[in-house]
């Protein structure tokens, strides 16, 4: 097979299930997103993760290029993926792997930077690419609410690995502090 076909140099490309669409189409720009966001874990798998959190993440790529796939599939064609699609039972997943993650760590008393150890930041980089998806997701029409609720999880889980990332490391979170109130300028 070959790796280039030439179809896409109209800037257009096709999806699932029938029909072309331009490169710049949200829904190319949402299933792009979660493709950045798999290739932000396949780094943060690069740097060595803690094993039980390096399984999860290669759970949750697989995953990733499910959803993505169901991104790019025309509405309502999704049975001609020849695939299983994501469903409850995986957002349940990722809530039993949320609350695994946190049973060590010590309970958050104000925010955190993104930041710790290089593994924990990856995480967090791949955090805000998680929202950014689910914010793209929620700009089409047709998706299942799975999708967005799955995403809307991977975030939060995201989060809590960093933090577990950090803790296994003992290395602590970065502490987020507010600003003190200046006095204005003369």
């Amino acid at each position: 097979m070959k790796i280039y076909t030439k179809t896409g140099d109209d800037g257009t490309t096709g999806l699932f299930g029938g029909g072309r669409v331009k490169k710049t189409d949200a829904r190319v720009e949402a299933y792009g997103t979660v493709d950045e966001l798999n290739s932000s874990l396949g780094i943060a798998r690069s740097l060595g993760l803690d094993a039980w959190v390096d399984g999860e993440v290669g759970r949750i790529q697989s995953e990733l290029f499910v959803l993505g796939a169901e991104l790019a599939c025309v509405p309502g064609k999704e049975s001609k993926m020849g695939m299983g699609l994501l469903d409850e039972i995986d957002s349940k997943r990722l809530e039993d792997a949320i609350d695994r993650a946190e049973e060590p760590l010590p309970a958050l008393k104000n925010f955190v930077l993104p930041g710790g150890s290089a593994q924990a930041a990856h995480l967090h980089l791949a955090r805000t690419i998680c929202r950014r998806a689910e914010r793209g997701a929620l700009e089409l029409e047709g998706v299942r609410g799975e999708l967005i609720i799955y995403l809307n999880r991977l975030s939060d889980l995201l989060f809590t690995l960093a933090r577990y990332e950090n803790h296994v490391r003992k290395v602590e979170d970065v502490p987020w502090a507010p600003r003190k109130e200046q006095s204005p300028a003369k």
